[in-house]
């Protein structure tokens, strides 16, 4: 294994990577049909438009941005230039962490070595990944400042996943969960809550030592839901759901941005983070995933319980001088708005109204994502 050589940022840079659906406009349903997409998109496109596991997903990713606002206006240029090549193809863009009522048991594979490879290690573990989520990276100045980030963001996992829950469907039935995709996503080996890490050289050691033994074959199979990313120089928050709007992603990548900024500065200044245990963050992100933005989570600070909304208003008060600074309070003070309008009970609001899970595919589509 090569020596991993953390790339330093000196700013908290965005860069936002979302998963979306590939769906057949008349059928409703997932359609296998990224290598279509690929060849038609502008050639400008072929590095931020990329095929995943399934060949019903497409990933788009920003550029490498300063603000919040740049980052949306970098998804609105490429969601734009996207659209208009899917639509007269018939395909449409679900966003959703889940598919109402498509099974991961007609999905095809894209193909390529590596998702081959994968299949072959863990059969239908990695067959039942037809999840959506939503990625955010922020750059940090070293790599002992990223697992030390990565660790203090931990006590913050459950309310991101509150806040982007909408996968509340699965085989086409309600799961009773409003995110589904976090419980799938966790039956990877690799994936879920990462380990508490002392510093850069023990997480070095540790992918290392996976290597080694064989249970990864690089380090892309770690599939925490936060993680350094030495390449980019950054942490990489995987915890959220894809949002049902675009609006929903600014705002929650505008928290991500203040939380890993505010934080990194109480690194700076040795500020004292009060202990709390790993298992109340595994509690919290369960009642995170079972009751999206209706969760009561245990505060890290005084460990009583509070809702959604009251956990949203504290920390967008603590984080507000950060916001100002970064330019995006707007966006961040947006994320009030999002218990009310989640993505999980829009999609369950549907249903009780329709009693028709191609019902929520077609009112999603008829509302504008963004």
């Amino acid at each position: 294994m090569t020596v991993m050589r953390f790339t330093p940022n000196p700013r908290p840079t965005i860069g936002v990577e979302i998963e979306l659906q590939l769906i057949d406009a008349k059928e409703l349903s997932l359609c296998s049909c990224i290598d279509q997409v690929l060849a038609a998109i502008p050639e400008d496109m072929k590095e931020s438009v990329k095929p995943e596991l399934m060949q019903c997903y497409v990933e788009i990713n920003t550029k490498v941005c300063r603000t919040v606002r740049e980052a949306g206006d970098d998804l609105r240029s490429k969601l734009s230039q996207l659209e208009a090549v899917l639509h007269p193809m018939g395909i449409r863009l679900l966003w959703a962490g889940t598919h109402p009522f498509s099974s991961w048991r007609h999905q095809k594979i894209t193909i390529h070595e590596r998702y081959h490879r994968l299949v072959t290690l863990m059969e239908d573990v990695v067959r039942r990944l037809v999840t959506f989520g939503l990625h955010v990276h922020i750059g940090v100045d070293s790599g002992d400042k990223a697992v030390m980030v990565c660790d203090r963001m931990l006590h913050h996992l459950p309310l991101l996943l509150s806040l982007s829950a909408n996968s509340p469907f699965w085989e086409g039935r309600s799961t009773g969960l409003q995110s589904n995709r976090s419980k799938i996503m966790e039956g990877l080996p690799t994936a879920g809550l990462p380990y508490q890490m002392r510093n850069w050289s023990e997480y070095v050691w540790l992918v290392k030592h996976l290597m080694e033994t064989g249970f990864i074959n690089s380090i892309r199979e770690i599939w925490w839901d936060i993680r350094p990313h030495h390449h980019f120089g950054t942490i990489e928050v995987r915890v959220c759901d894809v949002p049902p709007s675009l609006e929903h992603v600014l705002a929650l990548t505008s928290m991500i941005q203040c939380l890993v900024h505010t934080i990194s500065n109480e690194i700076d200044e040795g500020t004292f983070l009060p202990e709390y245990h790993p298992m109340m963050v595994e509690q919290n992100k369960w009642r995170a995933t079972r009751y999206g933005a209706d969760a009561s989570l245990v505060s890290y600070r005084d460990f009583q319980q509070r809702s959604v909304p009251q956990l949203v208003d504290e920390l967008i008060g603590k984080l507000r001088p950060a916001a100002s600074e970064l330019d995006c309070l707007s966006e961040l003070e947006s994320v009030a708005l999002i218990p009310a309008a989640s993505g999980a009970r829009r999609q369950n609001e549907i249903y009780e109204a329709t009693g028709s899970r191609r019902k929520v595919v077609e009112k999603l589509l008829e509302t504008p994502a963004w």
